[in-house]
């Protein structure tokens, strides 16, 4: 990789990290303040704010990361170092109250399955449009599962209302960006997102299962 490429990459991320910290640390703790204000339960807040950062961070930026980047390696970098800084809490005990719990660390899962198949499928496919594909599965397709619902049951929960809600999420973002490859694949995350074993949760699963099947049909 040309190291004019990569420092040119990492300067353009810089600002993007700063934008993430600003939403997770700032925005979403404001949001989670107003919300327990206005009586909402601190589970159901809680769980709002996971998925307003995954649309703001994680969508947002994998939708401009083709435009900004010239190569997958920078925000893969700076993915996993957003993992280890979600990491972190968990580790010394210390959660950040607004959006994360003690009995899962899914949002580490997140960046890493994020940063981990645009890294895949942009040096397979050699088409970053095609690379974020997943990214925005679990972004969008995920966050939207979620807020459904989050707003019907107050807890965090399976149900099929979730994920008639991300197909209608997932599957045009599949067929804009891949055609019908990305169709199958987001049909199959669709499926996938109602599993969990264990500490693989829907990001992990949604993310590489359509990451597998862009492999298996797409080609570059």
């Amino acid at each position: 990789m040309n190291l004019n490429i990569a420092l040119r990459d990492v300067l353009i991320a810089i600002p993007l990290f700063i934008y993430v910290l600003i939403i997770v640390s700032v925005v979403t703790k404001h949001l989670y303040r107003v919300m327990i204000e206005k009586g909402i339960p601190r589970n159901v807040a809680i769980y709002y704010n996971r998925k307003i950062i995954h649309i703001t961070t994680g969508g947002v930026v994998a939708l401009i990361l083709p435009v900004l980047f010239k190569e997958p390696f920078t925000p893969f970098a700076f993915a996993l170092t957003l993992g280890f800084i979600t990491l972190y809490p968990h580790i010394s005990n210390k959660e950040l109250e607004w959006f994360q719990v003690k009995d899962n660390a899914y949002e580490v899962n997140f960046c890493i399955a994020w940063g981990t198949t645009i890294l895949i499928l942009w040096l397979a496919l050699g088409n970053p449009w095609k690379a974020i594909i997943p990214a925005l599965f679990i972004s969008f397709g995920d966050a939207v599962t979620g807020v459904v619902r989050n707003a019907m049951f107050g807890r965090r929960t399976k149900h099929w209302l979730g994920n008639i809600a991300m197909a209608f999420i997932v599957i045009p973002i599949g067929y804009l960006l891949a055609g019908i490859p990305g169709v199958v694949a987001g049909s199959i995350a669709t499926v996938i997102e109602r599993l969990e074993f264990g500490f693989i949760d829907d990001n992990i699963l949604i993310a590489f299962s359509a990451t597998a099947t862009l492999l298996l049909l797409q080609t570059p």
